[in-house]
């Protein structure tokens, strides 16, 4: 078992115990601070002592039935489980670990980071963070392994992907030693390939990704296949190998519609939209884009994502009416974003074409060149930098103000560099 100064300490500050009150008559203040610092090894008389006051046993001989429902617990936090359940579950084994130090303790402290992360409540899976890892020097393989992957993957919820990266390289390092499973390996390719591909890391997203669809293959998980093919289909698309592009779209559609998983087949509509927007097929673009908003449970951003795109095409291809039903529906689901991070991104876009579509162009202007295109340079967005200012060019153009025009010009050349150096 783990030294226990710092799961000490942390059943001390659950119980809101000041370190006074824990040593009293058992140890001095300064002593037990060692302890719960891992600089002073107490004895089993002392450690005794300290559990008794905070009402915990130490246990030392393994209890196989517990362990088998934490790791139960532990799979129900990769599954698609009902929430509730896991809740339960969760507060059945909370209490346990309430009263007593065992062979999971770590463990399932380092779980509760994945556990918070699906209850969407960041603040305590960061919270939990903080709280392991000043005990993190002292953690086994398997614990190292799973500390790192699921600081990865708050990471990766937060939108910051070399720091994520950076941690599941680490989990990757140790997964030998920790003796992990292959499927939960694979479930780490995956991951590390999604970060590579929000780098933009082309090659390094195409080989993880086939490294982890090879061992979800050999399990027959038809399910995390059809996200790997996602995956390659998006990293085949950025090199221009829009064959092999499109056949991996094809094949996440194929599985997704054989297991019936409404989410697989939202994404391969949504790339297919997108891949049919990107290759000049508007036609097509549209198919798909219309089927994934008939899909049931979109989510929001990628509800906008789906009805910007159908907006510019239909804007595109003078098709008024059209323009103005996707700008109301945009403008209906901006409505439950307000508080979401990509709600001023959609925004922008909805009333760029709004203004356009009313003739309104010195306020198409003024949001492109005071609010949007600026936003955009601020959070790197070099593929809309070019898309937008060239879009802006264009009017000014048709304005006769060349001068202005050439300004845009040169900001979208100047964006597809950087797109192309990165």
């Amino acid at each position: 078992m783990i030294d226990i100064g710092y799961i000490i300490k942390l059943h001390r500050t659950k119980q809101n115990m000041t370190q006074e009150a824990l040593s009293e008559g058992i140890v001095s203040l300064s002593y037990l601070s060692k302890i719960e610092n891992q600089k002073a090894k107490a004895n089993s008389e002392i450690i005794q002592a300290l559990c008794n006051r905070l009402g915990i046993e130490l246990t030392n001989i393994p209890d196989s039935n517990f362990e088998d429902k934490c790791k139960k617990w532990y799979d129900m936090l990769y599954d698609r489980f009902d929430k509730q359940e896991i809740i339960t579950r969760y507060e059945e084994l909370q209490n346990v670990m309430d009263k007593s130090i065992n062979n999971q303790t770590i463990m399932f402290e380092i779980h509760k980071i994945r556990y918070y992360m699906i209850l969407r409540d960041f603040q305590k899976a960061l919270h939990k963070i903080n709280e392991l890892h000043e005990m993190a020097d002292s953690f086994n393989s398997p614990h190292k392994y799973f500390w790192n992957k699921f600081q990865g993957n708050y990471y990766s919820f937060k939108g910051e992907h070399q720091q994520s990266l950076q941690c599941y390289k680490k989990a990757e390092k140790v997964h030998r030693s920790a003796e992990i499973e292959e499927e939960e390996i694979a479930d780490l390719y995956y991951a590390i390939s999604i970060q590579h591909s929000h780098l933009l890391n082309g090659l390094e997203t195409i080989n993880y990704a086939e490294k982890a669809m090879a061992e979800f293959q050999r399990k027959y998980n038809f399910i995390r296949c059809a996200q790997c093919h996602i995956l390659l289909g998006i990293s085949y698309q950025r090199i221009r190998m829009n064959d092999v592009a499109l056949e991996n779209y094809n094949q996440a559609m194929y599985l997704g519609k054989l297991n019936n998983e409404e989410q697989v087949i939202q994404l391969a509509y949504l790339n297919l939209g997108l891949f049919y927007f990107t290759t000049g097929n508007s036609k097509k673009s549209i198919e798909n884009y219309e089927l994934a908003l008939k899909t049931t449970d979109l989510d929001y951003e990628l509800r906008l994502d789906a009805i910007t795109h159908l907006i510019h095409s239909f804007y595109k291809s003078n098709n008024w009416q059209k323009t103005k039903v996707y700008l109301r529906l945009g403008e209906e689901a901006l409505n439950f974003t307000q508080d979401k991070g990509y709600h001023k991104f959609y925004s922008y876009v909805i009333k760029t074409y709004t203004h356009l579509l009313n003739g309104d162009l010195k306020n198409f202007k003024m949001v492109l060149a005071d609010e949007f295109i600026p936003y955009l340079k601020q959070k790197k967005a070099y593929n809309y930098l070019v898309f937008y200012s060239r879009l802006l060019a264009t009017h000014l153009e048709k304005m006769g103000k060349y001068k202005e025009a050439m300004k845009y010009y040169k900001v979208a050349n100047e964006s597809y560099d950087k797109i192309i150096k990165l």
